[in-house]
């Protein structure tokens, strides 16, 4: 018999403190996650250290951040909110979806760019 996937030692419902809501604002699961310079504290738990490390190299979404931490969306939206509280993440919501193109610009690019030698 194969073992399965390894079980997390704390359960991720821990992540939340027992709180049924964010402290601060809510966030949007695609929002953009940007870790700032500031240090993070000693009393910092192991979850907000990792999604610090995380998010060194660059932004990451919550989605992201939730899969690379293998933790629920939903506690990873806790964590993140907790820590762009705290000022060690900075927040931007997620990129709209493009708009319609307008076909005539389109059209007039295309001949435009026929035109050159």
């Amino acid at each position: 018999m194969t073992p399965g996937p390894a079980r997390r030692l704390i359960p991720a419902y821990l992540v939340t403190g027992g709180r049924s809501r964010p402290a601060g604002p809510a966030l949007d699961r695609l929002a953009v996650l940007v870790r700032t310079d500031a240090a993070v504290p000693d009393d910092a738990g192991s979850q907000a250290r990792r999604l610090c490390a995380l998010l060194e190299p660059g932004a990451l979404t919550v989605v992201e951040c939730a899969a690379h931490l293998d933790l629920p969306v939903s506690a990873t939206l806790f964590l993140a909110t907790d820590l762009a509280a705290t000022g060690l993440l900075l927040t931007r919501p997620p990129i709209p979806s493009a708009g319609e193109i307008d076909r005539s610009l389109v059209e007039r690019l295309l001949v435009g760019l026929r035109s050159l030698p």
